[in-house]
């Protein structure tokens, strides 16, 4: 029986030696406390906040990408097809591409710089085609311009 009271009393001793162990442990290694708490909360929402900034950033690149895409598209089939049953004309037209895109075009007369002698009729003439894409309201009005030179058939005049 003796043996058994000292393992008895050799249990009883670990337990007690090991609750005075987690009173004797140093107030850090318990938890956080309520100011390092908070002070992880606001870094964390002021990361999250530039975070959410460059996200918003990306999708207003992106979507000013997409309109100039659209206004490029519209741009060359605008110039693809202009004047090709009716002749080249010098002036201003203009008009819409849809509800959003609208188009303005100058078609003006282009001379060959220095390539013939003065006075020698041409063939053909040379017209520069200037297309001004125009979408957005007007304060936020975007314009992209896209020019061209395109040939008519002609005798010199």
């Amino acid at each position: 029986m003796g043996r058994r009271s000292a393992e008895h009393l050799s249990s009883r001793s670990q337990i007690f030696a090991s609750t005075t162990k987690a009173q004797q442990t140093p107030s850090h290694a318990r938890g956080f406390s309520l100011l390092e708490v908070i002070a992880a909360i606001m870094l964390l929402a002021l990361a999250f906040g530039a975070l959410m900034q460059v996200a918003g950033g990306s999708i207003r690149l992106s979507q000013k990408a997409s309109d100039y895409t659209q206004a490029a598209l519209w741009a060359r089939s605008k110039l693809d097809s202009s004047f090709v049953l009716e002749p080249l004309q010098p002036g201003m037209t203009q008009g819409n591409f849809d509800n959003r895109f609208s188009w303005r075009m100058q078609v003006t007369p282009w001379a060959v710089p220095d390539t013939a002698p003065p006075g020698t009729p041409y063939a053909f003439r040379m017209y520069k085609l200037d297309l001004d894409v125009i979408w957005g309201s007007a304060p936020f009005e975007h314009t992209a311009r896209f020019s061209t030179l395109r040939v008519s058939g002609g005798t010199g005049s």
